[in-house]
């Protein structure tokens, strides 16, 4: 592995705003990126599913990644998502993370044929891992079969570990399943990342560095207060805390989650770009907003702290 340090903590799939022509707006790009990190996340994970990522552009992902870098933001702590639909696109697009100074890439399968056989799942990545040997970035796998509709099974993840220990470092895992998980506990030297808070304070029992997940965006000191209570070996309170964590997240789950949460933040914040999402997502409605907005405050005494 290159990326010798580890991001342990609360990593955020960053929302990506835009402009009403549909542009990234780089200004609030930048400033919820570093609001998020002054909360305590011990990362960002640019360009996720929460980032809208598919959506965008290769070439706005890089600029975008660009801006946070400017803006001061150590490229160390970015996992930026790199997953497309086919090896060169993905090959240029961790040449172009990487010329920036990021040391670490998370990459969907190939998600649009469905059924592909382990063996070619294996190809995909034995060819990428080939491809970027030189660049110097770790790659981080992203499974996430309810959304992309492929998965990278267990028994491939072990197998390209096996073959790639110096260059496969590890998974977020998104698919709900703590089983799954505790498979990918087994495999020895892969670091892992649960796609959600609500097995967090189970999974650091297990070794995990800690997880990436969208409510980060509202929630994160919150989460990143289990990790340290963890830490600090107070951990009994730490569990006790999961309650509200894991019940801050299965309420915004109830909601449409991506146009949910950018309206909180319009709300809280005033701008309205932040309402603004790119097809196929439709803007949220503002009474279902301003609904999750009262539930999230009745039962949490939450309000979506305000950037910049």
């Amino acid at each position: 592995m290159n990326a010798t340090d580890t991001l342990r903590g609360v990593l955020a799939p960053n929302l990506t705003p835009f402009e009403e022509d549909g542009l990234i707006a780089m200004d609030l790009y930048v400033a919820h990126a570093r609001h998020l990190l002054e909360q305590g996340c011990a990362g960002l994970v640019p360009f996720g599913t929460t980032g809208e990522a598919l959506s965008v552009s290769s070439d706005e992902r890089v600029e975008a990644l660009h801006a946070l870098v400017e803006s001061g933001i150590e490229p160390a702590r970015l996992l930026p998502g790199v997953g497309l639909t086919n090896l060169p696109e993905t090959l240029r697009l961790v040449e172009s993370v990487a010329a920036l100074g990021c040391r670490r890439v998370l990459a969907l399968p190939p998600f649009f044929f469905k059924n592909v056989p382990e063996d070619g799942l294996i190809r995909y990545f034995d060819q990428l891992v080939e491809a970027t040997g030189d660049i110097g970035c770790d790659i981080y796998l992203y499974h996430i079969p309810q959304v992309a509709g492929v998965g990278i099974p267990h028994t491939v993840v072990r197998r390209l570990r096996e073959a790639h220990p110096d260059a496969i470092a590890g998974i977020k895992d998104s698919s709900g399943s703590w089983e799954n998980l505790e498979t990918l506990f087994a495999i020895p030297g892969l670091r892992v990342y649960p796609g959600q808070e609500t097995y967090l304070s189970d999974a650091l029992a297990q070794g995990v560095p800690g997880c990436i997940t969208a409510t980060a965006n509202l929630n994160a000191r919150a989460i990143h207060e289990i990790v340290r209570l963890w830490d600090a070996g107070k951990r009994d309170r730490a569990r006790e805390a999961m309650g509200d964590v894991r019940a801050f997240r299965t309420t915004v789950e109830g909601y449409a989650p991506i146009p949910a949460m950018k309206g909180l933040l319009a709300r809280a914040s005033g701008d309205p770009r932040w309402w603004n999402v790119r097809p196929p997502f439709l803007p949220g409605e503002p009474k279902m907003v301003r609904s999750l907005e009262r539930e999230l405050g009745k039962r949490f005494g939450f309000r979506a702290a305000v950037q910049g």
